[in-house]
């Protein structure tokens, strides 16, 4: 079987899944669980094999036309490098282990059929938009997997909270997809094809006429699809939905398919210096403000969620500074770890029973009762925390490295000013993100809240699931770094010993504040923050269901009322308000945008009730007064009608004399 072949069956078979899952879902339920683990098992070992066969070499290239258009033409093509098949394996490896997490987390849920055969859509459009070689393949891709998110995000749909974030989330993407499927028609129209290559070789010959402006309405669809300031306020609230489904969207879906798109087509975006500079801003500005939220966060999942931001904040410093092997090879390490922490929290939701979804506050002597997810998490933290020798110090040490070499003088592709932007930003990151990750260590397994019941052991599935992502979480970066170049542009992914020294030093610095503040916190006593609601017999997702329903605030405030033992709460003082409430950007976006718009439509409202329907009302009074007029002179007498009669026959004798006479 050629490449291509394999490569085509990448995609279909999770999109055959789903299909086959639905169908079946209410007839043969019990074909739903293997129709949602082996299509995607299979797509992950077809992508190992296609990326063994492409073995970092010459692309493999496929293409046909798919409709004439009498002008740019639209093929479904392949296109598939270094990093398209390293990407992919990442897809099919997260996505398999989600679907299996998931056979275990949901296996009360009367929805999951449905559920499992989104999951395997959303796969499927991921690895379309990572195979494909044409830019309105992708963008089908692209789309598909915000109107999956729409769903899975709004799968307990029952809740306030899991319905208002779906509506967000499918609402923030499409504000930056608008002007992205403009950029991509203009970037098509000057390129005079939507391939990739072609586009990218139209680049090369300086065939775009306008750069800066076809790179920033693109990188407004990036920025909603990967969360990036300003439109990175969906996430967050996203943790509505199942965990499995943050972790399918954080760690290889989704979020990730921005900076995949930026890394495949960087050349249009260095054409523009200009584009570079806001790039490199947009990940400075997303890197710092993420890390200062997560800190002040009581929810589990939402810590994870602003850590998700700020780590997509470093890819894009990556590809500000023009290196998009080393922003490739942090999405990799990231996507492990990443699925992992979320992983590990579904199972931590499950064991804590907390009424609160996942309030670190009220979790207590977690450590010997999940012993898998604290050790597995515990890695995942450490790689997070960029702590060498674990996979994220490798990536992420490449990302600083190469902003370092940019701060040397203007390069080619990158200002020299990007350089330091990404530089600063990334090692006060590198600071904050260990302290928030020390503290959720802390908060989860050596917390003081009220007990809950013990549950008992997890579901095989999932503990199986959590060994195996800890393997390439505490493994991938050591191991990758030497052999990524091939596979990539062959620039140096090695730790450099400046950024290692002070980026290690900062995480270390933060971990150790951030310990000193939790030691300080502890000597202040307690307040029990209410009982939680925790049922034994009931599965991780029922726990997780029931925890979102019984919260009576809106779930995006779940932070607002922390504990006052927090040692965040200490470290950012009089910030952590602002912090918690994520600087208050979607108030700034309900003045800005939210409130005009409510009252642009209370005008029209008005004016079509009060103005346009008054001509219309006004249109039909003269007619109906008539009508009333009328109907009341049919009284139905006879002597009325000739009396009428005899009245009109003397009035016309009369006028006709008049005028006879008048004559």
């Amino acid at each position: 079987m050629t490449t291509t072949t394999l490569a085509a069956l990448v995609p279909l078979l999770p999109f055959l899944g789903a299909a086959a899952g639905l169908l079946l879902g209410r007839t043969a339920p019990g074909f739903v669980r293997p129709l949602a683990v082996l299509p995607t098992l299979t797509s992950l070992v077809l992508a190992a094999l296609v990326a063994v066969r492409q073995g970092g070499g010459a692309a493999v290239d496929a293409a046909t036309e798919l409709t004439p258009t009498g002008s740019v033409p639209i093929e479904l093509s392949l296109h598939i490098d270094g990093f398209a098949a390293l990407v992919a394996v990442l897809v099919g490896l997260v996505a398999s282990c989600v679907q299996i997490y998931s056979t275990g987390y949901l296996r009360e849920d009367p929805r999951y059929p449905s559920y499992a055969a989104l999951v395997s859509l959303f796969t499927s459009a991921m690895f379309l938009v990572v195979y494909s070689g044409d830019l309105i393949v992708l963008l089908v891709g692209w789309e598909v997997m915000g109107i999956c998110s729409y769903f899975l995000v709004g799968h307990y749909w029952e809740t306030p909270e899991a319905r208002a974030a779906s509506i967000k989330a499918f609402l923030v993407t499409k504000l930056g997809d608008v002007p992205f499927l403009i950029g991509l028609f203009a970037l098509a129209t000057q390129a005079g094809s939507f391939e990739i290559t072609k586009v990218l070789g139209a680049v090369a010959h300086g065939g775009l006429d306008h750069p800066t402006l076809i790179a920033l309405l693109l990188l407004a669809g990036v920025a909603g699809k990967s969360a990036q300031f300003p439109l990175h306020t969906w996430l967050p609230d996203a943790m509505a939905g199942p965990t499995p489904v943050s972790a399918l969207i954080h760690a290889a879906t989704m979020v990730a398919a921005g900076v995949y798109f930026v890394a495949r087509l960087l050349p249009v975006f260095e054409a523009s210096q200009a584009a570079m500079a806001v790039l490199a801003v947009m990940a400075a500005v997303t890197m710092a403000g993420s890390g200062l939220a997560a800190l002040a966060q009581d929810d589990i999942k939402r810590v994870l969620a602003y850590s998700t931001i700020g780590q997509l904040g470093y890819m894009t410093g990556a590809l500000a500074v023009g290196d998009r092997g080393a922003a490739v090879f942090h999405l990799l390490s990231h996507g492990a770890f990443k699925a992992l922490l979320f992983l590990a929290a579904g199972v931590i939701i499950h064991a804590a029973g907390t009424n609160s979804l996942a309030a670190m506050s009220r979790m207590s002597h977690l450590r010997d009762r999940v012993p898998d997810a604290f050790w597995t998490m515990t890695v995942a933290l450490l790689a997070l925390a960029a702590i060498p020798p674990f996979s994220g110090f490798f990536s992420k040490e490449s990302v600083l490295g190469a902003a370092e070499h940019v701060t040397t003088g203007h390069t080619e592709h990158a200002p020299a000013v990007a350089g330091w932007v990404v530089l600063v930003s990334g090692l006060f990151t590198a600071l904050l993100t260990a302290a928030y990750a020390t503290r959720l260590w802390l908060l989860a397994f050596r917390g003081r809240g009220p007990e809950a019941p013990d549950h008992g052991r997890q579901p095989l599935p999932m503990t199986v699931v959590l060994w195996v992502l800890a393997v390439p979480s505490l493994a991938l970066g050591g191991l990758a770094y030497r052999t990524l170049p091939d596979w990539f542009d062959g620039g140096a992914l090695a730790p450099t010993l400046t950024t290692s020294v002070l980026g290690t030093g900062l995480a270390l610095a933060g971990a150790l504040v951030l310990y000193g503040a939790w030691r300080h916190t502890t000597a202040t006593a307690r307040v029990p923050l209410g009982a939680v609601a925790a049922h034994p017999e009931a599965d991780a997702g029922q726990v997780e269901a029931e925890a979102i329903a019984t919260h009576a605030p809106a779930y995006g405030d779940i932070a607002s009322a922390p504990d006052p033992a927090d040692p965040g709460r200490l470290l950012l003082g009089p910030l952590h308000r602002h912090a918690a409430a994520g600087f208050h950007l979607d108030a700034v976006y309900r003045a800005l945008f939210v409130r005009p718009v409510q009252a642009g439509a209370s005008l029209v409202r008005f004016l079509d009730r009060e103005v346009v329907d008054t001509y219309v009302r006004g249109a039909g009074t003269l007619p109906r007064w008539l009508g009333t007029a009328v109907r009341r002179a049919q009284t139905g007498n006879v002597q009325t009608y000739v009396s009428a009669l005899l009245a009109g026959t003397v009035v016309l004798a009369v006028a006709a004399l008049l005028v006879a006479t008048g004559a």
